[in-house]
């Protein structure tokens, strides 16, 4: 399973033979490095409709032909404009070519009227990523360690504001228990900066055995 990180919480990962681009905000995006229309991917994940995540979706779903997994009314959404739509809902499971996915919690708005914001447990090659997408700490994080896991990556927002900060995401690895985690979704904007040496110091107090692994918009890296 290889990761690359395009910036802010968008993700290219690459897994069972396929590409699953999650959360595309690229255009606009102070931190990507790469441009919307040079993106290919099979599956495009979308975890809520705020406009830093759905981002460039549309244009791309409607470019490449990829299959969009997202929530019920996003899909409905994306449905409407004549491109393809898997949708699903929290506590949804469905196999696809390179593995399954599972649509969990997040507490956060869904960006669409009626909606719901939610977070993917993606399993394929004998590994469990968690994209936590954006929310606050909450005990259903527990679920993850105690029913769906071993976790082996999370990627957890830490900015603060609009998500969790690093405290409370040093507490949901404790919650999680995963063997690597991987910050996202701060440092794009001024009002979301982080001091990544003081949350490196929460989760080693929080979660000893979790590694945190830092990407810098643009790397790769295989787990």
């Amino acid at each position: 399973m290889e990761l690359t990180f395009l910036g802010h919480a968008t993700w290219l990962v690459r897994t069972g033979g396929k590409s699953l681009l999650i959360d595309p905000f690229i255009t606009g995006n102070p931190t990507s490095t790469v441009r919307a229309e040079d993106i290919a991917c099979d599956f495009l994940l979308i975890s809520h409709a705020h406009g830093d995540h759905i981002g460039d979706a549309e244009a791309i779903l409607r470019r490449t032909g990829a299959v969009a997994i997202t929530t019920n009314e996003i899909g409905s959404d994306l449905q409407s404009k004549g491109l393809t739509v898997h949708p699903m809902h929290l506590g949804g499971k469905r196999a696809f070519p390179f593995g399954s996915v599972k649509l969990v919690t997040a507490l956060h708005g869904s960006g669409i009227a009626g909606g719901h914001a939610c977070g993917f447990l993606i399993e394929s090659e004998g590994k469990k990523l968690y994209f936590a997408g954006d929310t606050a700490l909450n005990l259903d994080m527990q679920l993850l360690r105690d029913v769906w896991g071993p976790i082996d990556i999370a990627l957890l927002p830490i900015g603060s504001y609009f998500t969790m900060d690093a405290d409370d995401a040093a507490v949901a690895c404790r919650f999680i228990a995963p063997k690597v985690v991987v910050p996202m979704h701060y440092n794009t904007f001024p009002l979301i900066e982080v001091d990544l040496d003081h949350f490196k110091a929460q989760v080693a107090k929080e979660s000893p055995s979790t590694e945190v692994v830092v990407m810098a918009p643009g790397t790769s890296r295989s787990f």
